[in-house]
């Protein structure tokens, strides 16, 4: 039995996934979802979508909102588009549909049969032309979806470097230190009840009460003994 899985991914923490998440719901009800974070190009770091693609067989299918969410590489998505196809793996992208493999598959299946002629070497090279058209189309919806995401990045870099000579603030000030509420309720509560500075709690304690890793912990117990 085939089954239905949606991809969702995002590049940075800032992005919102659900967004993804109701296109391909909307499309597909039925459809497993799988969600990623995940910041670079390379599929290794992917960890999600490999497992993903280590799980599906012949006859399922995977959608995405778009090509971009599928590679942001043309090369790499290209193949993985190919692998993916002669696997029998059924691709959907919502916002190219024309690229889907099922139209890759009509190019296939409406091939011009051989005659047994001389005129076969006609009908072969138009075969030829109907696959390298579709895998054409194929290819240029990834190299476009490669395209938006450099010019996005140009754009940020221009607006960022704009606002800079505008005189506007980007980011934190060199030297300033920004801290959470929950980092500083934790501080509140190391120098109020931890030992180290004269309270009853010892390390193990003070933790457990201000419920932070122990990374954390000698952090802030770093910070306040520069202060102190």
């Amino acid at each position: 039995m085939s089954r239905e899985f949606g991809y969702c991914r995002i590049s940075t923490g800032r992005q919102n996934i659900e967004r993804q998440e109701r296109n391909i719901r909307t499309a597909y009800p039925n459809a497993v979802i799988v969600k990623e974070v995940y910041t670079g190009t390379k599929f290794q770091g992917r960890k999600e979508l490999e497992k993903l693609l280590d799980k599906v067989q012949a006859g399922d299918m995977i959608i995405f909102d778009s090509v971009s969410r599928m590679s942001r590489d043309a090369e790499e998505g290209f193949r993985l588009y190919e692998k993916l196809f002669h696997r029998d793996i059924s691709l959907v992208f919502l916002k190219e549909p024309h690229i889907n493999t099922e139209t890759y598959k009509r190019a296939v299946k409406n091939q011009i049969n051989m005659t047994g002629d001389k005129i076969d070497l006609i009908l072969e090279g138009v075969n030829q032309y109907l696959m390298e058209l579709a895998r054409e189309q194929i290819h240029i919806a990834f190299e476009q979806a490669e395209k938006e995401v450099s010019d996005l990045h140009q754009r940020t870099k221009e607006g960022i470097e704009t606002a800079r000579l505008n005189g506007r603030q980007i980011g934190q000030r060199k030297g300033t230190v920004y801290e959470t509420r929950k980092a500083k309720a934790a501080k509140d509560i190391i120098l109020r009840h931890n030992k180290s500075f004269g309270g009853s709690l010892t390390d193990e304690e003070t933790i457990k009460q201000a419920g932070i890793s122990r990374k954390s912990f000698y952090k802030y117990k770093r910070e306040l003994r520069s202060i102190s």
